[in-house]
């Protein structure tokens, strides 16, 4: 059995964090050994390092978007990174819960009450301090409206007791955005602090002696800490999903510490790769240079990010997703960019990194796009022409010969789910 060992973005202790739960499905904890660590920083740190051989990190949420603090890190402004790639991504359905303390003499109908042992000392500060609205009245059940939003999204979900008690709430910076109806609803005008994680949000909870916090965290880590849940499910929306990335080490020996069966690599077409590259910002259609490089070779995109450089003001670094795998040939060079004769080693130095290949995790998680209107429609006639296109007469007879031959065995998979 091979042991070793990957990071999860959590909170020192026993807590279980999201990336806790989204690395338990990839490595199973018969097989592979847990090294908590607090910050996603952290976690990128002890990959480059050789400490761990797998780091899992959140990437993006399909609520709340992209994971900034792992688009920092895949920048890596300061080279303390440059070896990590991604290897594998997983999908983890989200549900955020309110915990913290009924209020005194509450009626507890309803109210889960938890007791367990005291929660262990933690230390970590909160890392920012914001508002969630100018209302000074929490609690009022109504979310107002406003010009700009005449009709405000519905709170999917009731807190279970009153929550006009509640003066602080902690939690992870991607939770507030992920659960913006029941805060405006419930919560306004609550002062909101970042912490490193929901788990870490509730251990804060956990030791407030006034019973006047709460955090936006888990049933579980209520359960840990011996708090209550005040509301279940707030997240905005029931489909609430963030993508996790599985990163190591480039130059790392498959042989010595084989990839877990749920990341292994299977062909060109079932793969998404990620580069990141740099343009000229003053360049006109600098940008769109560097896409079209994309449609000429085929290339699906499926995502496009982007972080300032901290290079130059308003200069950035692009995050570029597509179908396929670094075999596909697509070469990068400092020609697409018009550069300057002068920049030319800068843009050789700067311009494109691959970050990785993975298999493309969504048909295992019976994800669906959320508007089908736009997924494209094949018909015998459109593939015949394509494949015309592409392999010309020749190659297109012989492809459509194969489909016949085999259309069959096609159709009884199809029976089963499974992919062809």
């Amino acid at each position: 059995m091979t042991q070793s060992s990957w990071p999860l973005k959590q909170s020192a202790g026993k807590t279980r964090a999201k990336s806790s739960q989204a690395s338990l499905q990839v490595f199973p904890e018969s097989d592979w050994e847990l090294k908590p660590l607090v910050t996603i920083p952290d976690i990128f740190a002890a990959v480059q390092a050789g400490h761990v051989t797998y780091g899992v990190v959140p990437f993006e949420n399909s609520t709340n978007g992209s994971v900034v603090f792992t688009l920092d890190c895949f920048a890596d402004r300061h080279a303390l990174s440059p070896n990590i790639a991604v290897c594998g991504e997983n999908y983890l359905d989200v549900h955020h819960f309110l915990v913290g303390h009924l209020p005194p003499n509450a009626n507890t109908a309803g109210a889960s009450r938890l007791v367990t042992a005291p929660p262990e000392s933690t230390t970590a500060a909160p890392t920012s301090v914001s508002a969630l609205s100018n209302s000074s009245a929490p609690g009022s059940g109504a979310c107002t409206p406003t010009a700009s939003e005449p009709h405000p999204p519905k709170p999917r979900a009731k807190p279970v007791t009153d929550l006009t008690h509640i003066r602080r709430l902690y939690s992870h910076p991607q939770a507030w955005g992920q659960c913006s109806a029941f805060l405006q609803t419930y919560l306004k005008g609550v002062e909101a602090i970042d912490v490193s994680s929901t788990s870490r949000a509730a251990a804060l909870v956990a030791k407030d002696e006034t019973g006047t916090s709460a955090a936006i965290s888990s049933e579980i880590a209520a359960q840990l800490h011996g708090i209550d849940v005040l509301a279940a499910s707030i997240e905005d929306r029931s489909d609430n999903t963030t993508r996790f990335f599985v990163i190591r080490k480039e130059d790392f020996e498959l042989s010595k510490t084989p990839l877990p069966p749920k990341l292994c690599q299977s062909d060109v077409g079932t793969t998404k790769s990620m580069v990141s590259f740099m343009v000229p910002h003053t360049a006109p259609g600098a940008l769109a240079d560097v896409l079209s490089a994309f449609r000429a070779a085929g290339l699906n995109l499926t995502s496009i990010n982007s972080r300032p450089s901290l290079e130059e003001p308003f200069q950035y670094v692009f995050f570029v997703e597509f179908e396929g795998h670094r075999r596909v040939g697509l070469d990068f060079h400092d020609g697409m960019l018009n550069w300057s004769d002068e920049d030319t080693a800068f843009a050789q130095d700067k311009f494109a990194k691959w970050v990785g290949f993975h298999d493309d995790a969504l048909s295992s998680c019976n994800l669906r796009a959320r508007d089908p209107k736009h997924k494209k429609v094949l018909t015998r006639e459109s593939e015949d022409r394509e494949w015309n296109e592409k392999y010309g007469e020749k190659g297109a007879k012989l492809i459509r010969q194969t489909v016949e031959d085999n259309v069959a065995d096609y159709e009884h998979l199809k029976k089963f789910a499974l992919s062809v």
